[in-house]
C-alpha cells in the first residue's frame, strides 16, 4: 500500500510538472502575441475597471505587457494582486506613500508584482547563465536611478545563441529583444496562476 502511495505521488508530481511547463510554454507564446498590437508607451495614471481592468488600447508600459499576457491565459493579475496587497498590504513596497491599496495602479508596478510573483510563485535564481531563463518565466531589472523594468522570456531563440527573445516595453511599445543580461536582474520568476 505504501509503493502505491509513493508511486501515486510520483505520477502526479509528474503530471503537475508538465502541466507547468505547458502553461509556461503558452504564456511565452502568448507574450509573443502582444507584439503585434501598435501600444505607445504610456506611464500616466488611469481609472479602470475592477476586474479585469486594462488601461486604454494602444497604451501601455513594462507591467501591461505581463498584464496581458497573463490575461490570455484567463488570469486577472489586477485582481489577484489587489486581493494579495488588501490582506498583505504590509509586505508590499511604500515607495509611493500609500496607505491603502488602489486596484487602478498597484499591479502595474513592478515592485509590486516582485512581491506577488515571489509570495504566490517561484523565485528562481539570479544567474548569468542565459540556459536559466525559460519561455514563461518574469525577469525583473533595475534600469538605475530607481527605475525598475519587467518583461516576459519568450519562446523565440536570439539566432546564434542559447538566449530567448524577452517580451518586454521599455519605450518602444510591446516587442521582442535580446535584452536579458542587457541591465541589471534582479528578479527571475516562475508563476502559473490561480484561475
Amino acid at each position: 500500500m505504501k509503493n502505491i502511495l509513493i508511486l501515486g505521488l510520483l505520477v502526479l508530481s509528474n503530471y503537475l510538472a508538465v502541466c507547468q511547463s505547458d502553461f509556461k510554454d503558452q504564456l511565452a507564446a502568448a507574450a509573443v502575441t502582444l507584439t503585434d498590437e501598435q501600444v505607445v508607451y504610456d506611464p500616466a495614471y488611469f481609472s479602470i475597471p475592477y476586474p479585469m481592468g486594462d488601461v486604454p488600447e494602444g497604451k501601455g508600459v513594462c507591467t501591461d505587457v505581463v498584464i496581458r499576457a497573463y490575461r490570455k491565459m484567463d488570469i486577472d493579475l489586477q485582481r489577484l494582486v489587489h486581493e494579495d496587497m488588501k490582506s498583505n498590504f504590509s509586505m508590499y513596497p511604500k515607495n509611493w506613500g500609500l496607505k491603502r491599496t488602489d486596484s487602478n495602479i498597484d499591479h502595474r508596478r513592478v515592485p509590486n508584482l516582485q512581491v506577488f510573483f515571489k509570495r504566490k510563485g517561484k523565485e528562481k535564481s539570479i544567474s548569468k547563465q542565459a540556459a536559466d531563463y525559460l519561455p514563461g518565466d518574469i525577469v525583473a531589472w533595475n534600469l538605475g536611478g530607481g527605475t525598475t523594468h519587467i518583461g516576459v522570456v519568450s519562446d523565440k531563440k536570439v539566432p546564434n545563441s542559447n538566449r530567448y527573445y524577452i517580451v518586454h516595453n521599455i519605450g518602444n511599445g510591446q516587442e521582442l529583444s535580446d535584452c536579458l543580461f542587457s541591465y541589471k536582474i534582479i528578479g527571475h520568476y516562475s508563476y502559473s496562476g490561480v484561475k
